[in-house]
């Protein structure tokens, strides 16, 4: 927060946030964007009950699968930090954002496929791919004990979608090239480190942490900030090369939450004594700033529910498209003309 910024909350987090988290910079207000509006649906079309349409798919996806949360959210940031808040990410096609080396893996389509279908029965043409992502992952987290946040809707979809575009870092970027990337996308110190926190829930594949096992800055050993028996048990579930047919191992992000895909403040704690899994998680404890960060979520979950508020919020209104920008898709798989330009 500023310096000599005192403590203060307002209602629904959508005027200011504040945490109690001394000397450190960071972004506290949550604004209003100026093309995007509250309720924009219930307010200025007549599809009324759109998020209760959203929520409710999210609802049914979430009790037959509690890893739909980690998908949403991650489908979200691959989004987001690409060309913005824009859906591009939905878009099918050889040259298309979701065939990018970085976006391997991707989930949470099929959710967003069906929560799309419904709508467009009901108000065909009027609730835009882009705002049914933000609101399906907003729905997602508050269903794993993260905070019901604010989503400002009234986004359009993007006509545009090429791999070339993707520029997402790799889990082992350093903490000054992280917080460099985030800054270039609008956000700040205390968005890194609360959007991190993300991976307190979710899987990825051993390939992404291979370095940190095996040949850390390929000096053909591990990274010496792993805890050594963390590292250990690692290199059980990731070996270094897969036998022939063996497809590439998933492990958790947070073996604390594992198969429980809930938010929980023990990633902070794992981070603290070296036990993060992927490298950018590490690199929490880079500078003080993060550090400091760290220390506060670490020993109060409600700290990081309000921050995570604050910068799902944020991140949500990265570039958006609004007005005559864009268009409203009638299927997030495909522009409304044919294929992706």
């Amino acid at each position: 927060m500023r310096r000599g910024q005192k403590c203060v909350f307002f209602p629904l987090l959508a005027i200011a946030l504040c945490l109690c988290i001394a000397n450190v910079d960071a972004g506290i207000t949550l604004q209003p964007p100026v093309k995007l509006k509250w309720h924009y649906y219930r307010q200025h079309t007549t599809c009324t009950y759109a998020e209760e349409f959203v929520r409710h798919q999210v609802e049914l996806f979430w009790k037959a699968d509690r890893s739909i949360t980690a998908k949403l959210l991650r489908l979200l940031y691959s989004d987001c930090f690409v060309t913005g808040c824009d859906a591009s990410i939905l878009l099918d096609g050889p040259d298309s954002e979701k065939t990018a080396p970085q976006n391997w893996g991707l989930g949470g389509f099929v959710a967003i496929d069906k929560i799309k279908e419904v709508l467009e029965i009901r108000c065909p043409g009027v609730v835009s791919c882009a705002d049914i992502l933000n609101l399906a992952t907003r729905d997602a987290v508050h269903l794993a004990g993260g905070p019901a946040y604010p989503v400002f809707t009234g986004r359009r979809d993007g006509v545009s979608s090429k791999a070339s575009t993707v520029d997402l870092p790799s889990p082992s970027i350093s903490g000054g090239e992280a917080l460099a990337y985030f800054k270039s996308r609008g956000l700040d110190v205390l968005d890194l480190g609360t959007l991190l926190g993300a991976h307190s829930m979710g899987r990825t594949h051993c390939r992404y942490i291979l370095d940190r096992l095996y040949n850390f800055n390929n000096t053909g050993r591990p990274d010496p900030s792993m805890n050594k028996a963390f590292a250990d048990q690692m290199r059980k579930q990731c070996p270094q090369r897969t036998k022939k047919g063996q497809s590439d191992p998933l492990v958790f992000l947070n073996p604390e939450s594992s198969s429980k895909y809930t938010f929980t403040e023990s990633f902070y704690k794992r981070v603290l004594s070296y036990q993060s899994v992927l490298g950018v998680d590490q690199q929490l404890l880079f500078s003080n700033d993060t550090l400091q960060i760290t220390q506060e979520f670490a020993g109060g979950f409600e700290y990081l529910r309000r921050s995570l508020a604050l910068s799902m919020s944020r991140m949500g209104n990265i570039n958006v498209l609004t007005g005559n920008a864009g268009e409203i898709r009638r299927n997030c798989r495909y522009i409304n003309d044919g294929k992706p330009q």
